[in-house]
């Protein structure tokens, strides 16, 4: 398992997201930093970067790295998309549709072409009304295919799955049930009634059961998150660094397999 080093703090959540999954995949492979460069188009230093958060990887590099770690692209390529659209408004020089550009249809006969028939030469009886029916209709079918096209690319060809990758972590409102700690030993492990998972990677944004179950055993270890609310705000993120310095971990802010293996035992 690689030790990584620390990802930037301004890092926005939904590419400290993918940076996270992308960092799994290689060390799932088992592969180093020239290994990957040799087994893809991109150079070992170009992987450094991506890695490290410093630059965003292209689309065809993560499809590249999820085939080598044998994990399917597409949930993937999603959250890719979604990263790429807050890493384009971080730096504030293309927009969301610049990211991802919606087809242009091409242009079409207007009714000012239509008009420039009538005054420059004779017409037929019932011409302009037929070359303005047949422009409308072909505007109708533009735009039905622009349509489709749109639904196929956010849908990512699979719109029953498309939902979960696509949308960003989403901040519970006020309605959202508190969270108790019910903590107890189990085999030698920590557990606080909220989840049992040794591996969901939760960071900055994030909320639900694994974040209050985090929080819990946070407030066990004797490092205050602030409220137990399933909320994964700075408090928290404060607070995992504390114990992932104290443990020997890299200091990331990110709970993944290794924090809470530290925050279990």
């Amino acid at each position: 398992m690689s030790r990584w080093a620390v990802l930037p703090a301004e890092l926005d959540p939904r590419v400290r997201q993918l940076v996270v999954r992308l960092r799994r995949l290689k060390d799932h492979s088992g592969l180093s930093l020239r290994q990957l460069g040799a087994r893809t188009e991109y150079s070992p230093k170009s992987w450094e970067r991506y890695l490290g958060g410093r630059s965003l990887a292209p689309r065809e590099a993560v499809e590249a790295l999820a085939r080598i770690g044998g994990e399917d692209p597409t949930r993937l390529l999603a959250l890719h998309e979604v990263a790429a659209e807050a890493w384009a408004r971080r730096r504030g020089d293309v927009t969301a549709a610049d990211v991802y550009p919606p087809p242009v249809p091409e242009p079409t006969a207007t009714a000012p072409e239509v008009l420039s028939a009538e005054v420059n030469g004779p017409r037929r009886p019932g011409g302009s009304l037929l070359v303005a029916l047949v422009a409308g209709a072909v505007a109708l079918v533009l735009a039905l295919s622009t349509a489709v096209l749109l639904v196929v690319r956010l849908g990512g060809g699979e719109p029953e799955e498309s939902a979960a990758p696509v949308a960003a972590p989403a901040m519970p409102t006020s309605s959202t049930p508190p969270y108790a700690c019910r903590v107890e030993r189990i085999d030698g492990r920590w557990y606080a009634g909220n989840s049992r998972t040794q591996e969901a990677v939760v960071a900055y944004g994030h909320a639900g059961p694994e974040v209050a179950e985090a929080q819990c055993l946070l407030r066990r270890a004797g490092i205050s998150p602030g409220g137990i609310d399933g909320i994964f705000g700075p408090v928290t993120e404060g607070a995992v660094r504390q114990l992932q310095k104290r443990a020997g971990l890299v200091v990331d802010g990110i709970v993944g397999p290794h924090t809470w293996k530290a925050l279990r035992r």
